[in-house]
């Protein structure tokens, strides 16, 4: 006879950790229960009702919120399955129940590689009915992009087209996400609740009152997935800053800068392919420029995020976002719904505006932390992590712009003396876990960042995979970024191959996919015996050029037709073996 098992409470697993545990498997044995079964069943316990949770992720943050979800759905009865969508197609969708929907936006709206393929179906005219199941969706984005959340949206409207039943409004949470997450899967808990008990399934739920708000790793309760030592978004740790050098030459258009830290102490680990959140502060001249517009000297008392009382010039220095202004803040000045660039514009544009200090840092946003690719190995630079960064500067409407965390790394972080930090992982953008698998990189740039630290991990690990690297710039002499260590590199045979692409060396513009599709035959032939290709940099321009240049790739080296070609490049995409790390 068969018996659902369950963990006893003497197994070494937290109460939560429990809880989920015997929702899956009283889930996973109701599901496989065989026919003619029925004299067992009474002899188990009630099934628990299934809870499926679709997570699209670029960088890894879709992912732990999954999984997070995962947990406070085990606690509150579910037997919950997190599933990647580049692992699930559309044909599953209607044998759901419970969907939650949890999808990541990056570039132009995009959708995240790995939810390309779903959100695709999901949208074409063949796409199966869903009426019989019910969901809640999540998306993930940045308000400073101008489809916020588009990738969420997109989702929310499909599955609902469909004939899918939304039990709970959708939430379109910000980079700081915390609190709107937790809000949403509270919500979205409750509503499936309703839904399991309720005689009528297919009939649309409101959203009711949890009896208690989840508790989740993070701000809410402890810290952040992936998290050591303590220290997490929530709770960064203040590493020393070793090293700011430059790595671009006198001349060049751009300033790229090799940024080092210490992580001694911290108990932070990370691993090749990794992002490093950094938290700077905002420029002194910015500040005073913003306080001298709103005609205050900066001692006024205000509420930092964290509740605390502290002047008003070090909250706009270390707190409060002063880049795009809120719609909070287009309000408060009367100044429609059309937003200026940052928030001096908007306060110039109204001059002579007189608003309380308290209520001007109210309306203003949270300064978050800013994510870079992890340039070190930390097998190569034991305790230390780095970081390779272009300083970002411009003029716009007559004005001076600076961004805020690369030009902090570069003109202020060595006096500041300590930065606080944290590690993001980013599970997918990782070497090939078997180290015979072959490696082609396409990273110019700052996107030779991570690549770095893949050719560090790949030669103290002893990895016998041949590794291709594809870097370019604008000018070899003054933008040939590491070019001791990646010429070192090929030396040695670490590189196997090293291609080279300088867009204003030569009377025609060369770049990084003009060196793939010149190679169609040699990348084709790699792809065939297995190898791994990664991208790494610009989003909206060459990423999609690169992808271009690959399903090129694929249709003249390998004789296949465009459909063909696309469906080749999606398994690649589904096996994990064409990843992107784009910004």
């Amino acid at each position: 006879m068969t018996s659902v098992p369950l963990i006893p409470d003497t197994a070494p697993f937290t109460p939560e950790q429990r809880a989920w545990l015997n929702g899956f498997f009283a889930g996973l044995f109701s599901r496989a229960t065989p026919a003619g079964a029925a004299t067992v069943a009474s002899a188990r316990p009630p099934a628990l009702p299934p809870l499926t949770i679709l997570f699209g992720s670029q960088t890894g943050t879709a992912e732990g919120l999954a999984k997070r979800a995962a947990r406070e759905a085990g606690k509150r009865g579910f037997a919950a399955t997190v599933v990647d969508m580049a692992q699930t197609g559309a044909e599953r969708l209607p044998s759901e129940r419970n969907l939650l929907v949890i999808a990541s936006t990056y570039g132009d709206g995009e959708p995240p590689d790995s939810a390309r393929a779903l959100h695709a179906v999901l949208g074409a005219a063949a796409a199966p009915r869903l009426p019989e199941v019910r969901f809640s969706v999540c998306g993930l984005g940045d308000t400073n992009y101008r489809l916020f959340c588009q990738c969420g949206k997109d989702f929310d409207e499909r599955l609902e087209r469909l004939g899918a039943v939304r039990v709970a409004p959708r939430a379109d949470c910000d980079l700081d996400y915390e609190a709107a997450f937790a809000r949403w899967l509270d919500a979205s808990l409750a509503a499936f609740s309703g839904a399991a008990e309720s005689p009528t399934a297919g009939t649309p739920v409101a959203a009711g009152k949890s009896p208690a708000a989840p508790v989740l790793n993070g701000p809410e309760g402890g810290p952040a997935e992936g998290a050591d030592g303590g220290h997490s978004k929530a709770r960064p740790f203040p590493a020393a800053v070793l090293t700011v050098r430059a790595l671009s030459g006198a001349g060049s258009g751009k300033e790229v800068n090799h940024v080092e830290f210490s992580l001694a102490g911290s108990g932070l680990a990370y691993e090749a392919g990794d992002a490093l959140g950094v938290f700077p502060t905002n420029c002194p001249a910015l500040v005073a420029e913003v306080l001298a517009a709103l005609g205050y000297d900066g001692e006024e008392a205000v509420r930092a995020p964290d509740g605390s009382s502290v002047p008003l010039r070090r909250a706009l220095g270390e707190s409060y976002d002063l880049g795009k202004p809120s719609a909070e803040l287009l309000a408060l000045l009367g100044a429609g719904s059309a937003p200026l660039p940052h928030v001096i514009d908007v306060l110039l544009a109204h001059p002579g505006k007189r608003i309380p200090a308290a209520e001007f840092v109210g309306a203003l946003r949270k300064l978050q932390p800013r994510l870079y690719s992890i340039s070190s190995s930390p097998k190569a630079h034991v305790g230390q992590v780095h970081l390779t960064v272009g300083a970002v500067r411009y003029e716009h409407a007559g004005r001076r712009r600076k961004g805020v965390c690369s030009t902090f790394l570069a003109e202020r972080a060595l006096a500041v003396g300590r930065v606080g930090v944290f590690v993001h992982p980013n599970r997918v953008f990782r070497p090939p876990a078997d180290g015979s698998r072959d490696m082609i990189m396409v990273g110019p740039g700052t996107g030779i960042a991570p690549f770095r630290a893949f050719l560090q991990e790949r030669r103290l690990t002893g990895a016998t995979g041949r590794n291709w690297l594809v870097f370019g710039d604008q000018r070899e002499a003054t933008d040939f970024l590491y070019r001791e260590e990646l010429l070192g590199a090929r030396a040695d045979g670490t590189l196997a191959r090293l291609d080279l692409a300088w867009s204003r060396d030569g009377a025609d513009k060369v770049y990084v996919q003009h060196r793939l599709l010149a190679a169609a035959e040699e990348v084709w032939a790699w792809l065939e015996a297995g190898a791994h290709f990664y991208v790494c940099g610009d989003a909206s321009r060459m990423a999609k050029d690169v992808d271009a240049a690959l399903h090129r790739v694929v249709e003249t080296a390998g004789g296949r037709t465009a459909e063909q070609a696309a469906d080749y490049i999606q398994t690649l995409r589904a096996a994990k073996r064409y990843v992107r790390d784009v910004y």
